[in-house]
């Protein structure tokens, strides 16, 4: 690594043309310069590439590189590669990043070792584009704080926007860099660095400029379809929760809890029980498993129990729930949706 420049910017771009021009503005408007940028153009037949060599031509920390189309975990890896830099900083083509990113997010993780990747306040743009959807998950994705309150929110949602991801190398590498597991690509390297031992933070003000499009790719690839994230999550459920192999109680008994019901099931985990408050599912059997009524779910206390509803304000209830009755967070209760 070169002392002058500590952070390496990660761009992957695919017909990224018409907002990169922005993107680029927002990172040479950056308060802290000591970085180098790795673009790799990832097979666009657009403009892309002659914007890239435009930039490197007037700008010595960055460096362009041509692939495929290969998608985005080559790219990414690839840059990752030629990357010099003792941190790893996620940008997007189409997002813009506001001038003291770099700065705020250096000044976090070196004030605290333990970090191994933070993120940052995100917020949707351009307005007209942004709807009720969108304001909901990016009131979600601002709203933790501390790296406790965000490894909570680990198995509900990814809970660091991408795009804002700013990263220690050597922990990138320790846990061998992105792969693509036909699950998102993001999601499953945040987990995999907090199974490792990594925490994870964030700075509390918007840095990020999170660009709202139809096109963007978590709207477009299957990877981040719901039922690729339901299979993330269980995957890595089983893995930070070994207990879960001796069986599990899903708190609900609607679409969100009997849809990781079936996924459970299918990679091995017995259902001992689901739990509802709705009188006219207790007592009911859902593949096997009864639904049992709140006491008798509180007294099953040799399982892992699962939070697995939709709504922030349901799942706040089971969590307070849980939570008294003496059942720990992370321990032997788990959030989901």
């Amino acid at each position: 690594m070169s002392a002058s420049t500590p952070i390496s910017v990660l761009l992957p771009v695919r017909n990224g043309a018409e907002y990169l021009p922005e993107a680029i503005a927002s990172i040479e408007a950056q308060t802290y310069s000591k970085y180098e940028v790795i673009a790799i153009d990832d097979g666009s037949s657009d403009d892309s590439w002659f914007v890239l060599q435009e930039w490197a031509s007037r700008d010595e920390r960055v460096k362009v590189f041509r692939q495929g189309p290969e998608g985005i975990v080559p790219a990414l890896e690839f840059a990752r590669s030629e990357a010099t830099g003792s941190y790893l900083a996620r940008m997007d083509a189409d997002d813009i990043a506001r001038p003291t990113r770099f700065e705020l997010q250096l000044q976090l993780m070196e004030s605290d070792t333990s970090l191994a990747i933070c993120g940052c306040a995100i917020e949707y743009f351009p307005p007209e584009k942004v709807r009720d959807g969108a304001l909901r998950y990016q009131t979600w994705l601002n709203t933790p704080a501390t790296p406790e309150e965000i490894e909570k929110e680990l198995f509900v949602e990814c809970p660091l926007p991408h795009p804002a991801f700013f990263m220690r190398a050597d922990a990138i590498e320790e846990v061998g860099g992105y792969r693509d597991l036909g699950w998102p690509e993001d999601y499953d390297l945040l987990l995999r660095v907090w199974q490792s031992g990594g925490r994870l933070g964030k700075v509390s003000a918007v840095l990020m400029q999170w660009r709202e499009a139809p096109q963007r790719l978590s709207r477009t690839d299957k990877r981040y379809a719901l039922d690729a994230f339901r299979r993330c999550k269980v995957h890595h459920l089983v893995s930070a929760f070994p207990s879960a192999v001796n069986g599990v109680l899903i708190w609900g008994a609607g679409r969100v809890g009997k849809g990781f019901g079936r996924e459970l099931a299918r990679v091995g985990v017995p259902i001992m029980a689901y739990a509802e408050v709705n009188p006219r599912k207790i007592g009911q059997n859902i593949h096997g498993a009864p639904v049992l009524d709140t006491n008798e779910a509180l007294r099953l206390r040799n399982v892992l129990h699962l939070a697995s509803v939709g709504q922030e304000g349901a799942r706040q209830t089971l969590r307070n729930l849980l939570s008294s009755a003496g059942y720990r967070e992370l321990e032997n209760f788990v959030a989901m949706a």
